[in-house]
């Protein structure tokens, strides 16, 4: 398999008890597919003591980096933040949970020579009933909205060739991220595909992409990126 010059990031919001194991999982990880890597660890203002471990990580291993928001701007921002300073060929994303385990991005990889995204979608989603319905509804909304054909669109297990990102631009600050950037990038004629990956129940921390004020922003971002590409 070729190794590719590679970023691998997540976000983090609260994830003191996370942030640790998911950052060796990175590193075994891209030691394994790539001789040119990089971590970075996205803190979106968490106000437990994922700043301080993370900075403490970066200190010890030099792949590793950390971008600090002050306050929690959501996970589109925190996202957003960790493609901008992307600097490798392939940019790589997961979250912060735990709920993936890194090292089948290289179930992924040998596909992106084909394709310019590469998804990974959940073979067995390990959440509450109530999120996988509200994911089923939400995927086969935006689908239609944005004629995709992307059975898990919100999966936090996604490869991208860089260059997407100085292509498109990016609003969303919520959780409407993965469709605005699946959706534009369509649009500018990108390709996507996707491979089935394992997930894991959280083990430590709290969810909060289930919470009211995320999904009212989510709908909010949504109409505001359909009325976009409805003036295109």
């Amino acid at each position: 398999m070729k190794k590719y010059p590679l970023t691998i990031f997540f976000p983090c919001y609260n994830e003191e008890r996370n942030v640790e194991k998911v950052t060796y999982d990175a590193l075994a990880a891209a030691r394994e597919v790539s001789n040119d890597y990089e971590i970075i660890i996205v803190n979106d203002g968490s106000k437990d003591r994922t700043a301080q471990i993370a900075d403490r990580l970066a200190e010890k291993h030099p792949e590793v980096r950390v971008i600090h928001h002050e306050v929690n701007k959501g996970y589109g921002a925190a996202l957003q933040s960790g493609f901008k300073n992307a600097s490798k060929e392939l940019v790589f994303y997961t979250d912060g949970d735990g709920q993936f385990k890194v090292g089948e991005i290289k179930n992924l990889l040998p596909h992106i020579e084909k394709y310019d995204i590469v998804s990974g979608y959940r073979i067995k989603r390990q959440d509450p009933i109530h999120r996988r319905l509200n994911a089923f509804m939400w995927g086969a909304m935006v689908n239609m909205l944005f004629k995709l054909k992307v059975s898990d669109v919100d999966s936090a297990f996604k490869l991208y060739k860089r260059e997407i990102f100085d292509n498109i631009t990016l609003t969303s600050q919520g959780a409407l991220i993965d469709t605005e950037i699946l959706a534009k990038a369509k649009s500018k004629g990108y390709t996507i595909t996707e491979v089935g990956v394992n997930h894991y129940p959280r083990i430590a921390g709290t969810q909060t992409g289930a919470k009211l004020s995320v999904i009212i922003k989510a709908f909010i971002e949504l109409y505001k990126l359909k009325r976009r590409f409805n003036k295109v």
